[in-house]
């Protein structure tokens, strides 16, 4: 044995560990980058006038009135988020949520009052019928099979008319939630039809049967009044059904694609993105894991900026662009 083979053998190989030393050092190795441009807020319209209305379940959010969406998206532009998600709270609701194409409903007119007051704020539309309709339900139901379930193809007409209705509010994205076989091309007919060929479409393409929703019920009111959603929603136990699902939204017209939750589902995220590296992937920093996270830190259990920021990098290092998240405003102050 040479002595110079001798004595390394006496010393640690300090090999990763040097490039872990110094701040500067860990920035300019870092595979992952996490930015405020990466974050999309969802916000909470309901109906009335000058109401904030706190969201118990959900500490730090509200469900708001159109009047004030407009000081809200000045201040979300000025923090350098890029992008809403809007949900609506109508007044009415009905069997078929016949509120949620009403050109003079909450959304549309949140969409015209955010376009006015921060025209740099990207404004995209969850589209759905669970909030509007007075069963909860994400579209038309019946009982043909002896079992009430939502009618499929019958709603596709109704989201159509949605994104119709929101396209001509001003949306610039349109984000169809309720997972119903054909959505997207049932969409991207309505919208071109009537001339926004130029709206993408953000498809929840895998989104969950999960009980992480749990407070966004309470935010949205849009508790189902009997049964639950697992005929529609994925099964949590399934992957390669995500996969099928994506690849249909795809081949039907979406733009980008959305795995929802996000935290609980990283290995979706991943999976995705390695089948569909070229297509833009959202990823839902969903109601429960942030409302999971506010408990641990009200309590002293965690760090809230540090687990935050990991969280939100882990979304990144799975594959998403970009993020939905509550905690938007809180990491694009701790991103400045």
């Amino acid at each position: 044995m040479s002595e110079s083979h001798s004595a390394a053998a006496n010393f640690p190989a300090l090999r990763l560990r040097r490039l872990r030393r110094h701040p500067g050092l860990r920035a300019l190795v870092r595979e992952t980058d996490l930015s405020v441009q990466d974050l999309i807020l969802p916000l909470f319209i309901r109906s009335g006038t000058n109401i904030r209305q706190p969201i118990s379940s959900m500490p730090g959010q509200a469900q708001i009135t159109v009047d004030l969406a407009a000081a809200e998206a000045v201040e979300i532009a000025s923090l350098g988020i890029p992008a809403v998600l809007l949900f609506g709270i109508p007044s009415h609701k009905d069997a078929t949520g016949s509120a949620a194409w009403d050109d003079a409903g909450v959304v549309q007119q949140a969409i015209h009052a955010i376009r006015a007051a921060a025209p740099s704020l990207l404004v995209m539309t969850d589209l759905c019928c669970c909030e509007y309709t007075d069963h909860g339900h994400c579209g038309i139901v019946n009982d043909r099979t002896g079992i009430m379930d939502v009618d499929n193809d019958p709603t596709l007409e109704l989201l159509a008319r949605q994104a119709v209705s929101h396209a001509q509010a001003g949306a610039d994205v349109i984000a169809p939630s309720g997972m119903m076989d054909g959505m997207v091309a049932a969409i991207r007919q309505g919208l071109d039809a009537a001339g926004f060929q130029h709206i993408p479409i953000l498809s929840y393409a895998a989104k969950y049967a999960s009980a992480f929703y749990g407070p966004f019920r309470e935010a949205a009111e849009s508790t189902p009044q009997f049964g639950d959603r697992r005929s529609y929603q994925m099964d949590p136990a399934n992957a390669q059904e995500a996969l099928r699902e994506v690849a249909l939204d795809l081949a039907d017209g979406a733009d980008m694609l959305m795995v929802k939750p996000g935290l609980a589902y990283l290995d979706i995220v991943c999976r995705v993105k390695q089948a569909h590296p070229g297509v833009p992937l959202c990823a839902y920093h969903v109601s429960g894991e942030y409302s999971m996270l506010k408990a641990a830190a009200a309590n002293g259990w965690l760090d809230e900026r540090r687990t935050t920021l990991e969280i939100l990098t882990a979304f990144r290092r799975a594959g998403a662009d970009m993020i939905i998240t509550y905690t938007a405003k809180d990491a694009a102050k701790w991103l400045a």
